[in-house]
């Protein structure tokens, strides 16, 4: 299962500038009722009307979201670690969870790294404001692309035109304003929680093929502290779940976002999707 919400969550921190990459725009139709109303005359059936359903998207839920995303905007540098856990389905057609570590360095609006060790791969990107660079660690091999000035741009570029989606990467769209919520079809507050013992406020929303939830910290510094999201479009429904952990105040070397490649990597080229 991707580990990116349809646009809707990594990219709010970012200001770019998730993700990844980005954003695919959905839009739904306001849900809809169908209520039967029996007419009963003599040996003649029933007749079906519809009638709109009252709004299943609380607005003070959409609200937390805004709230969230502006005070990331307010943020022009900061570093996250995910530690994440995701369900996958093994050879033997079992269900397993597999645990990995996401690590976000970012300075508005044109310096992203990200540091990916996960079951199934490890990566490191490296933007700079006018390239990016892919490193395997372990095989060696590196390849670099011409960027966009800017995170947001980058991250969609990797998406669009190479497949690269990193987890989480809606949350660096977010937080530029964009009217994502439109995708929502439900969308309402569970109540207050405890996330590695800060208080946070837990929301449950819904949009096509994904349920996802959020727990909020609460007080003025409202960062993400967990999200959580379940495919369900997937007979299996598979869950992903990552908790987050904020510095928002972090100092970055110089070198933070520049590569430099080690004695024994191997330069290749990235070569782009296929239309």
């Amino acid at each position: 299962m991707p580990m990116k919400i349809v646009p809707l969550i990594v990219a709010a921190a970012v200001g770019c500038g998730a993700a990844a990459a980005a954003s695919s725009q959905a839009t739904t139709n306001p849900a809809q009722a169908t209520t039967k109303t029996a007419h009963a005359t003599t040996k003649h059936a029933s007749a079906t009307t519809s009638a709109p359903a009252p709004s299943q998207v609380d607005p003070g839920a959409v609200a937390a979201l805004t709230k969230m995303s502006a005070y990331l905007r307010t943020l022009p540098a900061f570093q996250i670690t995910l530690q994440a856990r995701r369900d996958d389905v093994d050879v033997y057609g079992q269900l397993i969870t597999l645990n990995g570590e996401v690590v976000y360095k970012v300075r508005r609006p044109d310096a992203l790294a990200v540091d990916l060790a996960l079951p199934a791969m490890t990566r490191q990107y490296i933007y700079d404001g006018k390239t990016v660079t892919v490193f395997d660690p372990k095989t060696g091999y590196y390849g670099k692309i011409q960027a966009p000035p800017t995170i947001r741009e980058t991250l969609e570029l990797a998406s669009d035109k190479y497949g690269v989606a990193l987890p989480l990467v809606d949350l660096f769209t977010w937080s530029e304003g964009n009217d994502q919520t439109k995708a929502l079809t439900s969308a309402h507050y569970i109540g207050k929680a405890q996330v590695d013992g800060q208080a946070a406020n837990q929301y449950a929303f819904r949009q096509p093929g994904v349920d996802w939830q959020i727990w909020i910290a609460d007080g003025d510094k409202p960062v993400p502290l967990r999200v959580a999201l379940v495919a369900r479009d997937d007979p299996a429904r598979p869950k992903f779940e990552a908790d987050l952990a904020w510095d928002t105040a972090p100092q970055f070397d110089q070198g933070a976002f520049a590569f430099t490649p080690p004695a024994n990597a191997k330069s290749i080229q990235i070569v782009p999707l296929q239309p």
